[in-house]
């Protein structure tokens, strides 16, 4: 099949196991499933693969589709995502964004463990991402899928301020304090050098991370409105002494799922 006709069949499955489409989506990133389980469950989770999107591979990322209850609206919550080294194409990486759009979804929050490139953002620190500076190629490449978005998006507005804001006003309500900052984007699986650590620092970034960036990319392109938070897991290479492991990832940020959580249900509250 062709990358157009496998989103329809996506979304196709996404009606037919959970009905019609809830207006907000949740992508949850490494070590972000403790949030699941706060939420009272609408639809039981569905594997990716039933439903014609990409099995996730990397430990904490599930691989599952759930229909939960959040502030007293439905949301879609995809307990993982696939990565670009993984060996996946673009396609397979913008295939659930774009699904997710098809279907009829029109807002998504996407989370993620990122690590610091300031000092000044510590292990457990929120960051809502503003901005990205891709250094992957661009998941835009190759044919254009007219019927998802245009040939060449406006990414200005890519991270929603509108919604960023919300979020903001939402987490100081809850007495969460939270950061902004740019989200510098690579390829991975290996932990950037210290030299490239100084290198995205200089270049602007905060955080650096594997995931957002050809995902937000995909989900702008497709029309919906993205607000994107990351927890800080770990201060990148030559910032800290200790050793970057990914199970070291995935136990800081179990630790700050908790105070996102609450953010996300105060945000919804005023979605």
């Amino acid at each position: 099949m062709s990358e157009i006709q496998l989103i329809r069949a996506a979304a196709a499955a996404l009606q037919h196991h959970f009905g019609d489409a809830p207006a907000a989506a949740i992508v949850l990133g490494s070590g972000g499933a403790p949030m699941l389980e706060r939420w009272p469950t609408l639809a039981a989770g569905v594997l990716y693969a039933d439903l014609a999107l990409p099995a996730t591979t990397v430990s904490g990322h599930s691989g599952k589709l759930s229909l939960v209850e959040v502030s007293g609206q439905p949301v879609a919550v995809l307990s993982g995502r696939v990565h670009g080294y993984e060996g996946r194409g673009s396609a397979e990486q913008l295939r659930a964004v774009r699904a997710l759009s098809a279907w009829g979804v029109k807002r998504i929050i996407l989370t993620s463990a990122v690590g610091g490139l300031r000092t000044s953002l510590p292990p457990g620190s929120l960051v809502r991402i503003t901005d990205h500076i891709n250094l992957s190629p661009n998941p835009l490449m190759g044919e254009n899928l007219s019927e998802v978005g245009p040939r060449f998006p406006d990414l200005t507005g890519a991270y929603d301020p509108a919604l960023g804001a919300i979020f903001d006003a939402a987490a100081a309500a809850c007495g969460v304090q939270t950061h902004c900052g740019v989200y510098a984007s690579v390829s991975g699986p290996s932990y950037e050098t210290p030299a490239e650590v100084r290198m995205l620092g200089m270049m602007g970034g905060d955080v650096v991370g594997m995931s957002l960036g050809p995902e937000v990319t995909g989900a702008a392109h497709a029309g919906l409105k993205v607000v994107a938070i990351s927890i800080v897991s770990n201060l990148a290479a030559g910032l800290a002494t200790e050793t970057l492991t990914h199970a070291e990832v995935l136990e800081v940020v179990g630790e700050a799922v908790s105070a996102l959580a609450q953010v996300i249900e105060a945000l919804l509250k005023k979605w």
